[in-house]
């Protein structure tokens, strides 16, 4: 009887709690409300008329700061991850009351971008599948959605580079990233088993990614690459003799079932997104800066290029190259490091970038990925 009374009393607790979070929910909602009502005023002093398609309402680096002062004061007993995913999700229905998002991406529905679009902007933004990289980039550029997100590199399978071309003749900005951790699961409807099975589908690099499982466990099934592990779902629930290796997202999106589970080649398979927009981000105090650069033709270029980084300290994260569209058997570098381009050490590392280089383009300045 003590045990059931101290059980009872818990339980009233937890509830006394739960009215406490959803009033203070609430309350956060109205003050993000107030947010949204003070600059729609503010830009209606400045330009005689309000317009919400205009007002910008999405801070990418108040989101990012706003999350890691919450990984940072997190005392448990839930992982400060935990708790940022909540607060993600809070941020992003609050945020949708000032006027929600629309945001494409690499689809079609079922893909790992679209789980890197929940990810960074939460379940409440509106996001529109796109069918190739190109047409997300056309989608934000036209106006017809706030940002778009597209995949940049496998930590197996390297860059895709059809994210870097798109950006040399875009006008558009990095205004984020995502790393999202990539768990490949066997995928097939509830009629199939081991022996229906005798094609598996799936993107080439997800093909790649889970080669040497796959070449284990089924050597005689065909493998075909296509468009998307969601494509390969999609065939899956129609079709007993195929199974998808694909995501946790497809499988729910398309109801199948697991032939198995977790079937990387690496377990710490991962991916990296950029958030594209519009507009320059501000510093958030923990950023990186990408860009594009064509050295002048001449011995040393690539020294010339690198140096100013290692006497200024700087730390690179990413450096590849891309065949130049100027000239034949030249190259253009995709250089990413550590910093804003406002601080003072990057200002003077980009002057004297631009002393050695024909073509040098900012991509963006953002926030580096939190959660």
């Amino acid at each position: 009887m003590a045990d059931e009374k101290d059980l009872n009393k818990l339980r009233q607790d937890i509830d006394a709690i739960d009215k406490q979070i959803h009033e203070l929910i609430n309350r956060r909602a109205e003050c993000a409300q107030q947010v949204a009502e003070s600059k729609l005023r503010d830009y209606e002093a400045e330009n005689g008329k309000a317009d919400l398609s205009k007002v910008k309402f999405y801070r990418p680096e108040r989101e990012a700061q706003v999350l890691k002062n919450v990984i940072d004061r997190n005392q448990g007993p839930l992982a400060g991850n935990t708790v940022a995913h909540i607060f993600r999700e809070i941020m992003s229905a609050c945020l949708a009351l000032e006027k929600p998002m629309e945001v494409a991406y690499l689809g079609p529905e079922g893909t790992f971008t679209q789980a890197a679009t929940i990810k960074h902007f939460g379940h409440a933004v509106v996001s529109q599948p796109q069918s190739t990289i190109d047409d997300v980039f056309a989608q934000v550029y036209s106006g017809q959605c706030h940002y778009g997100v597209v995949p940049v590199e496998n930590s197996t399978e390297g860059m895709v580079t059809h994210t870097l071309d798109n950006f040399r003749d875009s006008s558009l900005k990095i205004c984020g990233e995502v790393e999202l951790p990539i768990r490949l699961h066997l995928l097939a409807n509830a009629k199939a088993d081991s022996s229906t099975v005798k094609k598996i589908c799936a993107h080439q690099q997800a093909l790649a990614q889970a080669k040497n499982w796959l070449e284990h466990n089924w050597p005689s099934a065909d493998r075909i690459a296509m468009s998307s592990n969601a494509e390969a779902a999609r065939m899956a629930q129609a079709d007993s003799s195929v199974a998808a290796v694909a995501g946790d997202i497809a499988a729910e999106e398309y109801d199948l079932m697991k032939l198995a589970e977790n079937i990387e080649d690496q377990s710490n398979n991962t991916t990296r997104f950029l958030v594209i927009g519009t507009e320059q981000v501000s510093s958030s105090g923990r950023d990186k800066t990408s860009l594009i650069v064509e050295a002048k033709n001449k011995p040393g270029a690539l020294f010339d290029l690198l140096e100013p980084f290692k006497k200024e300290g700087v730390s690179l994260t990413r450096l590849d190259t891309r065949p130049s569209m100027a000239d034949t058997w030249s190259y253009a570098f995709f250089i990413e490091f550590e910093g804003h381009k406002d601080d003072v050490v990057i200002k003077s590392i980009l002057a004297e970038l631009e002393e050695h280089s024909r073509v040098l383009k900012v991509l963006g300045s953002y926030p580096q990925a939190v959660i």
